[in-house]
């Protein structure tokens, strides 16, 4: 149905696809993998008509096609659901889901006909927000779903679906999945990007590997690939060999350089974050706990479960009604600015909407928070110096990209890096992290991983929200599990486990909290 020839792309002297080719075909969920860098955004930039290739050819039903853009791609069929989300946060949920026109009545137009073509689409994907709800005010989670809402209402026959579980918690990851299935079976041409590589096994018919801008696995059927071997593909090495960044004196590659997952911090320095009874109405009830310099504290809970407002609690986007929070030195974050001033560094996998300024250079991005936020370098710094310094940020993380370069030319994996630097830069005390491997691959989460391990290793504290259960697993000393804005246990050591987490997450339990 859509086959894409010989593609090839540079930006700069970075070779971003190599004579790329995938055949998408009716039917079939077609997987795409590999590394943050490796090609994959531009393909399917080229694809949307965003980006022209200086080679190479698209085909469509056995047609040459070059679209003008997201819109002339859709009117040919062709639905773009993009990694980074592209909702119009003032728009109402049904003005997001006609973007290109909505339907109307003797020339006005018809909000009854708007909800009438939504809601079985909406019901599909298992959500339900009121349609008059501004889309900025939705969780992160349902306007991922509001954007694939989208794409399905436009009827396309080839869907491209670019980490469409990213931002998306089990349960409608997996409805998603069961909604990919009944598409291709309804005869779509399905392309699914995505770094959850055991989630490309479940759902995919064919899968596509690039490594470095080549396809080093063309097309092959899923059930004749194994995970294995699909990783060693995507790296170049078995996986057994993939290795994290060492930021520490010492450091092997790839080692945990604080403990082991849930052990308990090598280098505890008493409560240097806590709260003490705190309430915000509407998100947490009287709500303690605390966490130690050096310790990795979990927060997990279903949506709305009141974890992720411990964040924004430490990070002074939201201040109780009655309790107390305390920063490291017993200051309480007064305010958003406060909290930057006072050490804390708010890190999000939300790199479009919290993290960067995608137009601007990695320099500007890196130094935004110190120069910026902090004030420090004086009212105006030499460029020079702040080129300087953040690409000494920039090598130690080992993002690949020209720091005069732009952050919107850069992958997933690598954005996510430079918002890593941006906060190393303003020297924090508190890491406070929701889903900061989101939409990144398996080597570029394993750096991330060992680069927080590093970092409390040098005795910083980590409070880390994350919807991917084995994230929490892997890197947590403990994790605190809320329910309805309360603590309700934690789990720790050899009880800290994916389906005792799960469990708890969804049933709750007793357990011993600190």
């Amino acid at each position: 149905m859509l086959v894409a020839s010989g593609l090839v792309k540079h930006y700069g002297g970075v070779t971003a696809l190599d004579g790329v080719g995938i055949t998408l075909a009716a039917g079939e969920v077609h997987a795409l993998v590999g590394e943050n860098g490796a090609g994959k955004s531009t393909l399917v930039k080229i694809i949307s008509g965003a980006v022209r290739p200086e080679d190479g050819t698209l085909e469509l039903d056995g047609a040459p096609v070059r679209f003008a853009g997201a819109r002339q791609a859709a009117a040919r069929g062709v639905a773009i659901v993009s990694q980074e989300l592209t909702t119009y946060d003032d728009l109402t949920v049904l003005e997001n889901l006609f973007p290109y026109g909505a339907p109307r009545r003797r020339g006005l137009v018809s909000t009854r006909e708007m909800r009438r073509l939504a809601r079985p689409v909406l019901d599909e994907l298992g959500i339900d927000p009121p349609p008059h709800a501004r889309a900025g005010e939705l969780p992160l989670a349902d306007r991922q779903l509001l954007e694939i809402c989208r794409a399905l209402l436009l009827e396309p026959r080839v869907l491209v679906l670019d980490e469409p579980t990213s931002a998306l918690p089990r349960a409608a990851a997996a409805r998603l999945a069961d909604v990919t299935w009944r598409l291709a079976e309804r005869g779509l041409a399905v392309l699914y990007i995505s770094h959850f590589l055991e989630e490309v096994m479940r759902i995919a018919t064919r899968v596509t590997v690039l490594r470095d801008g080549r396809v080093v696995l063309p097309g092959a059927e899923a059930a004749d690939v194994s995970l294995d071997s699909l990783v060693t593909a995507m790296l170049g090495r078995p996986p057994a060999r993939a290795a994290g960044p060492a930021l520490s004196p010492g450091a092997e590659p790839g080692a945990r350089t604080g403990a082991e997952p849930s052990a308990a911090p090598r280098r505890p320095g008493g409560a240097a974050v806590s709260l003490t009874g705190v309430t915000i109405p509407g998100r947490l009830r009287d709500v303690s706990l605390a966490a130690a310099a050096g310790e990795i504290v979990g927060l997990a809970g279903l949506q709305g479960a009141g974890h992720l407002a411990v964040l924004d609690a430490v990070c002074g986007r939201a201040r109780p009604s009655s309790g107390a929070v305390r920063l490291p030195g017993g200051r309480a974050p007064r305010s958003a600015r406060h909290a930057v001033t006072s050490g804390v560094a708010s890190i999000s996998g939300d790199r479009k909407g919290r993290g960067l300024m995608l137009d601007k250079a990695l320099w500007e991005n890196v130094t935004a928070v110190s120069w910026l936020g902090q004030g420090r370098g004086g009212f105006l710094p030499r460029r020079s110096r702040l080129v300087d310094r953040s690409r000494g940020h920039l090598e130690r993380l080992r993002v690949r990209g020209d720091v005069r370069a732009s952050a919107g030319d850069l992958s997933g994996g690598n954005q996510q890096k430079v918002v890593l630097a941006k906060w190393l830069d303003a020297a924090p005390s508190v890491l406070a992290l929701d889903d900061p491997t989101r939409g990144v691959d398996v080597g570029a989460r394993a750096e991330l991983h060992g680069i927080v391990r590093a970092l409390a290793a040098e005795g910083k504290v980590v409070l880390l929200a994350s919807s991917d259960l084995a994230e929490l697993v892997e890197l947590c000393h403990r994790v605190v599990v809320f329910q309805h804005g309360r603590v309700v246990g934690s789990l720790a050591g050899g009880r800290l486990t994916e389906p005792a987490l799960s469990l708890a997450m969804n049933a709750g339990f007793a357990g011993p909290v600190r």
